[in-house]
């Protein structure tokens, strides 16, 4: 007939004429496959390379041994074993001989002192870049361990991203590690087993490398758990035995509907790993024996309308389970991967999963990307292109964070955000397809569309019905987004966001406008510095003959340009009259001499016992670049004063502050004059303390009384003290000014609940 098993994992030996029982399963994580620790087995493996491409690897291998010679690992081992056990796993992809040579070579540069120029003087540019992609950055540059792994994933990232082979062989390179870290120290290996299992692990999901991911996967928690694996898997051996009935009976059924409908086909057992239901465990809450869907069985046919004709063979044979069928060839996997799943429940009554799909579905399903590599060498040109834009989507996304953020550390967050590897599929109104990850909100949706959409979305629909920005999306919503051109991100749709693309692009929209807010500020007040010196704020080109100063200034200052000493003058990184100080001296050399208008007007307005840098206006519009302080809560009225902390932009108290006075006298020189606008052009918020009697509808009366007083209560502490007959609370009320706020005190002293009220001042 034209059923045979393609895999004996769970498959009744019957089949092939033996008594029935189950075959052994794959070695136990731990032990490694046998891999390739010599040249020669290396060479056997290269069969499919020509003769020219087979000594260039020759050559690779002699390079690389001389380079490590006299190295050994951890386990004893000469250390070239390692790079042609790495080099050996490559070439089970059929990747191309610059790939074998990097491979061979991938550890050169960062253990040998091996230059990049001599790489490509020897072997090339391409092979040359390769290395350089895998090589670690020197970690003599950075200040902390996660910082250097930060870093070397970015750079590793980012070269992956000009050529897909970088992540291949470094994926070989993590597993052969991982395979063979026995002989290092408990605590290194857990350290390891952790960085594979947040970040290597989901790599090889997203580029469809399920082989890989799952020995990644399995591996890595043997080392950070390791009792928890051991009790497992001798719980898995144990329920092999037990549920062999099953298995050998569901076999049979499949085969004989099979046979029924004529259908040629390819049926295999499998066997979840450790990991997974270790996981499934753990989601659930559930104990191992709660866990059914162990065992599963994998129907390979020919093309992929087979796909569904099999699919209902199969629902004829047992019956569904409600909720659990999927169809990801109608709608495939970020990561390429095509397969219909759908759950039955069997004649014991026990649920098992059943993945149908097609040979090259197959192909790309356990090889991913490297598919094209390993089943189309000699059927294309470049398989590698094909390759290249499988990832390319998520490539991008990569290169779109990278150009947000230069901050390896908020980088590497952001990737990880994106590794996910649950996703859900939602539909735009043009019924567009987009891949996001599980959790993800209208605001991902408008940016992964793009950036404009997002930085002005102000609503949105889901299904047709008005949702909020932050509601969880599900697979098969339409999403619809409102946007407004006078929108801009808010700093809060960081607590809900999911995508990196959307948290990055929301942070730099937010740096770049704060930095521009900074930038005005420090402009304005070294301006309002210079008048003290009797000049103007000097112009970035030459004029009149005349060169610029901002060369000499940038210098003395250590700033790149301009625009970076503005804002660190905003910021309080520079004082703004030490620097009009040295543009008046720079002046004064080219021969400028102080306006006597200019000098009398900074002079009148300048008090010994004031302040000492210029005046700055507060009217409500002000970013980040100046916050009023938290302590005292100034509102227009208040005599004010503004501090310039170090690189926190300006602050400003009330005069009488109690914080404030102290870093007065601590730091005189970094305070400067403030002053309301005569038309603020908003509410502030300010603190007021309400002592009232404790009875029925007391709160409802304090608050009747702020809403009559026409103000707003932002928020309301009443502390952890149990209340007693009186109780206090701390209302944080919105006001226009002095005068709003004074007649908010007055309607509240009025009311019969009230006792004692007083605006807040610290102590």
């Amino acid at each position: 007939m034209g059923i045979r098993s393609f895999a004996a994992d769970l498959l009744p030996a019957a089949l092939q004429g033996r008594p029935r029982q189950l075959p052994a399963m794959a070695p136990a994580v731990g032990t490694a496959p046998t891999e390739v620790a010599s040249f020669a087995e290396l060479a056997d493996k290269l069969g499919y390379l020509g003769k020219a491409d087979l000594k260039k690897v020759r050559d690779a291998y002699k390079f690389a041994d001389e380079a490590h010679l006299g190295q050994f690992r951890a386990s004893g081992q000469p250390y070239i074993t390692h790079p042609i056990a790495v080099a050996g796993l490559v070439a089970d992809w059929k990747l191309d001989a610059q790939a074998i040579m990097a491979a061979l070579m991938h550890d050169a540069m960062e253990d040998c002192g091996v230059t990049k120029v001599e790489l490509i003087e020897r072997f090339g540019a391409p092979t040359a870049e390769l290395v350089d992609g895998l090589t670690k950055l020197d970690k003599l540059q950075f200040s902390t361990r996660e910082e250097s792994q930060a870093e070397s994933f970015r750079k590793m990232l980012l070269a992956m991203s000009r050529d897909v082979r970088v992540i291949l062989i470094k994926l070989c390179d993590r597993l052969h590690n991982m395979r063979t870290m026995e002989a290092m120290a408990p605590h290194k290996r857990a350290r390891i087993a952790r960085e594979t299992l947040d970040i290597y692990a989901p790599i090889a999901h997203r580029l469809g490398l399920n082989q890989t991911y799952r020995e990644l996967q399995e591996l890595s928690f043997s080392f950070i758990h390791p009792w928890r694996f051991g009790a497992l898997q001798k719980a898995v051996l144990r329920a092999r035995g037990y549920r062999r009935d099953i298995v050998s009976r569901v076999h049979d059924d499949v085969v004989a509907a099979f046979n029924e409908a004529k259908m040629k086909v390819e049926v295999s057992g499998r066997e979840k790993t450790v990991y997974s239901i270790y996981r499934k465990m753990e989601e659930k809450h559930a104990g191992f024996a709660q866990v059914n869907d162990i065992f599963g069985f994998r129907i390979i046919v020919q093309t992929m309308p087979e796909c569904y004709l099999a699919l209902g063979v199969l629902h004829q044979l047992y019956k569904p389970v409600p909720g659990r069928f999927k169809d990801y060839i109608a709608i495939p996997k970020p990561n390429g991967y095509k397969s219909l799943h759908t759950t039955l429940v069997s004649p014991l009554g026990t649920s098992v999963e059943f993945q149908i799909r097609t040979e090259e579905m197959h192909a790309v399903a356990e090889a991913g990307i490297a598919a094209h590599w390993l089943y189309k060498v000699g059927q294309e040109a470049n398989p590698g292109d094909v390759a290249q834009r499988l990832g390319a989507l998520w490539l991008k996304s990569l290169l779109d964070i990278q150009d947000e953020t230069r901050d390896a550390g908020e980088f590497l967050e952001h990737v990880k955000i994106d590794l996910v590897p649950d996703a859900v599929y939602v539909f735009t109104p043009k019924s567009k397809i987009l891949a996001l990850p599980k959790g993800a909100t209208p605001v991902d949706f408008a940016y992964a569309i793009h950036s404009d959409v997002g930085d002005h979305c102000v609503a949105a629909k889901i299904n047709g019905e008005p949702a909020t920005l932050r509601a969880t999306l599900n697979s098969g919503d339409v999403v619809e987004v409102v946007t407004a051109p006078g929108a801009r991100p808010n700093p809060a749709w960081l607590n809900f966001v999911r995508t990196g693309r959307a948290r990055s692009k929301i942070r730099h929209y937010l740096k770049t406008l704060e930095n521009e807010e900074t930038q005005a500020l420090g402009q304005k007040m070294l301006a309002q510095a210079l008048r003290a010196e009797g000049l103007p704020l000097p112009p970035q080109e030459a004029t009149e003959g005349r060169p610029s100063i901002w060369p000499v200034l940038l210098r003395w200052s250590g700033n790149r340009t301009p625009a970076d000493l503005l804002t660190d003058v905003g910021t309080g990184k520079k004082i703004a009259t030490i620097v009009a100080k040295r543009i008046a001296q720079l002046l004064r050399e080219q021969g400028q001499v102080p306006d006597a208008v200019t000098l009398s007007l900074g002079r009148y307005s300048h008090d010994d016992n004031a302040p000492s840098q210029g005046l700055v206006v507060i009217d409500g519009s002000e970013g980040g670049s100046i916050t009023l302080a938290p302590c005292c809560r100034p509102i227009p009225g208040d005599a004010i004063v503004g501090y310039l902390g170090r690189g926190e932009g300006l602050v400003v108290h009330t005069a009488d502050c109690s914080v404030g006075k102290r870093l007065f006298e601590r730091d005189r020189e970094r305070w400067m004059q403030v002053e309301w606008s005569e038309e603020p052009i908003r509410a502030f918020e300010t603190a007021v303390s309400v002592v009232m009697r404790n009875g029925k509808g007391a709160l409802a009366q304090v608050a009747q009384a702020i809403s009559s007083a026409e103000a707003d209560i932002t928020h309301i502490d009443m502390g952890d003290e149990a209340v007693g007959t009186t109780a206090e609370m701390r209302i944080l009320v919105s006001v226009r000014d002095r005068q709003h706020l004074a007649d908010v005190l007055r309607t509240l002293k009025r009311s019969a609940a009230v006792l004692k009220v007083q605006r807040v001042k610290p102590s």
